[in-house]
């Protein structure tokens, strides 16, 4: 369900009001609400907002540098300071290791130009043409090599690979390369050695860099401290720039939603304040920000109301009417008591042995994962799979009474995903007309009621016909009644003929649309089976590929048995989680008349 609200409005001399709005934060109940009007650039709000993009970046640049590191080193203290000066000292070894890069890069290439060559002192070269000799380097094909070029030039082969030949002449001749139709080769001026010694000095400075960086990361909760802060400065820039000023600009005008269970508590903390305050109930037309209020258990279930949209505030809150659906539908869809247990077991071991260093947003995510596992292994039994085997072909006693009274066969499974499509829609259609009443009067519920009532009796008449045969009196009169409240009181104060038309409409919507919202339920079923079908697939291939050796083929089953499994577990898993939030969002939420489009409370902190 959604919090009920209160609505202030603060009225505030101009030259007290930057105190208020420390004195506001410090509070940290009041959701602030923006100004209809366009907001004016600021400077100051889009450096804030720069600073804070560059300490975010700076945080993902040093957490992606040690995610590779197994141990994770020590934090110092948050500073909020030098938080602030880590994007600038992160900038300085980027552009270091930018630039050593380059060098080594650079480097490397040159050393492979050389590598063939082999290691020589440059002063030999110098002595020797100094000496009036003039060498040249060429690297030609083997079959172009011509031996009497060892006696003309004093051709020397220094390498001699697979496909080439290295070769160096000395001769006193400028045009030898001429004479050979050969371009030289122009060598770094550096020898192999030094060239060897110099890259390896720049990869250490290149790794004291990465060090420099990977060691920044003591003080990510310096840079949580200045993200923090700065973040903070955002919105008391937002706030003062969602003020209206009035009275030629001597007041300022500033309207907040806060819990109305906390008025009491802000009536009296604004009581000692000197300020003019003012609370009232939020009005149809006001957008009132939207805090959830579900038990325990329902709560878990809220991220997939969110990752939809959040229900306005005069509208149902459809967490806590979908999360047992959602529950079943998962548990079918996945269908398999091992992997249920699986999910189960695994994230109970997660809460058990991460307990003190698991934020509790992600205890909720594994609290769920416990609820759906455990879903999954009493639905499991219907189809009675245990990780791909057959439980029910045991003859045992207890395997015989599940069978006896709890095992569905395919034809039943289908049956059963079209019954619960069949009961989630028209649960749909009954919150539907709660919705309208609650937000427009009865009157604007009765066409909904009608369609309830007119599929209901179809409904009963087909199961029960003794009771109320198909198209009887009986039958007919609740019929016509249903019909009246769908095509003349649909929308309450327009024309009758535009009620008639209107009516026309829905039916042929509802005609078209209602048999392709409950088909779409059989996907619970085919996700079950061929899910089920995999399973079974890879526990036959772990058993049956196994080779007759008492090493070998126990650990060709496990590894078999784990990796398919383990496929089969994280696709039939993503399935389960993907076609039932599907089936949620398009047929439940459609049904349901689901408008959301609510922002969420976000108190002034």
């Amino acid at each position: 369900m959604v919090k009920k609200m209160k609505k202030f409005s603060f009225l505030v001399y101009h030259k007290d009001y930057d105190t208020f709005l420390q004195e506001l934060r410090e509070l940290g109940l009041i959701h602030v609400a923006k100004l209809d009007k366009e907001v004016p650039e600021s400077d100051e709000l889009n450096s804030f907002v720069a600073q804070l993009k560059s300490l975010q970046e700076a945080k993902k640049t040093i957490e992606s540098a040690v995610r590779e590191e197994k141990e994770k080193a020590p934090t110092n203290p948050a500073d909020v300071e030098l938080g602030y000066t880590i994007p600038s000292k992160i900038e300085e070894i980027e552009e270091a290791v930018a630039k050593l890069q380059q060098q080594i890069q650079v480097s490397k290439r040159e050393h492979d130009i050389l590598l063939p060559w082999g290691h020589f002192e440059k002063e030999n070269i110098s002595r020797l043409k100094k000496a009036g000799y003039k060498i040249n380097f060429f690297s030609i094909q083997k079959s172009l090599f011509q031996e009497e070029w060892e006696t003309t030039y004093n051709a020397t082969i220094i390498n001699d690979t697979s496909s080439r030949l290295h070769f160096i002449t000395i001769s006193k001749q400028d045009n030898v390369s001429e004479e050979l139709a050969l371009e030289p080769i122009e060598l770094p001026a550096i020898s192999l050695n030094d060239l060897s010694a110099l890259i390896t000095s720049l990869e250490t400075k290149l790794k004291e860099e990465n060090d420099k960086l990977k060691a920044l990361a003591q003080d990510i909760p310096s840079i949580d401290a200045a993200i923090e802060d700065v973040e903070s400065h955002i919105s008391l820039k937002e706030v003062m720039l969602s003020t209206d000023r009035v009275a030629d600009s001597k007041l300022m005008l500033m309207i907040g939603w806060a819990p109305a269970e906390r008025e009491s508590e802000i009536v009296s903390y604004l009581q000692s304040k000197d300020a003019y305050y003012e609370v009232k109930d939020p009005t149809p037309e006001d957008d009132v920000p939207i805090m959830l209020n579900n038990n325990k258990f329902f709560k878990l279930f809220e991220p997939i109301t969110k990752l939809y949209m959040l229900p306005k505030y005069n509208e149902l809150d459809l967490t806590g009417y979908f999360a047992p659906f959602f529950m079943i539908f998962f548990g079918l869809s996945l269908g398999d008591i091992g992997y249920g247990l699986f999910l189960f077991v695994v994230a109970t071991a997660v809460k058990v042995w991460k307990k003190s260093a698991l934020k509790d947003s992600m205890k909720s995510v594994l609290s769920l994962v416990q609820v759906l596992g455990a879903s999954a292994f009493f639905c499991g039994f219907l189809t009675g799979g245990f990780f791909g085997a057959p439980l029910y072909d045991l003859d045992t006693p207890i395997t015989n009474m599940l069978k006896e009274n709890v095992f569905f066969n395919n034809d039943m499974m289908f049956s059963l995903a079209i019954v619960l499509g069949i009961v989630q829609i028209m649960f749909g259609m009954i919150l539907k007309a709660i919705n309208r009443i609650i937000q427009f009067g009865f009157v604007h519920g009765i066409s909904t009621i009608g369609w309830i009532v007119f599929l209901l009796s179809i409904i009963f008449a087909t199961l029960f016909p003794s009771i109320l045969p198909m198209m009887s009196t009986t039958h007919l009169i609740i019929m016509g009644v249903s019909s009246i409240a769908i095509f003349f009181i649909n929308t309450p104060g327009k024309n009758i003929f535009l009620n008639l038309g209107l009516g026309l409409w829905d039916t042929y919507n509802m005609a078209t649309g209602l048999l392709g919202d409950i088909l779409s339920y059989v996907r619970l079923f085919a996700l079950g089976l061929s899910g089920g079908i995999l399973a079974s697939v890879f526990t036959s291939l772990a058993v049956g590929m196994s080779p007759d050796n008492m090493i070998a083929g126990p650990i060709v089953t496990v590894l078999i048995f784990v990796i398919g499994h383990g496929i089969n577990i994280f696709m039939n898993t993503l399935g389960a989680i993907v076609h039932p939030m599907r089936l949620t969002y398009v047929e439940f939420f459609k049904n349901s008349d689901f408008e959301g489009g609510g922002r969420k409370y976000q108190p002034f902190h």
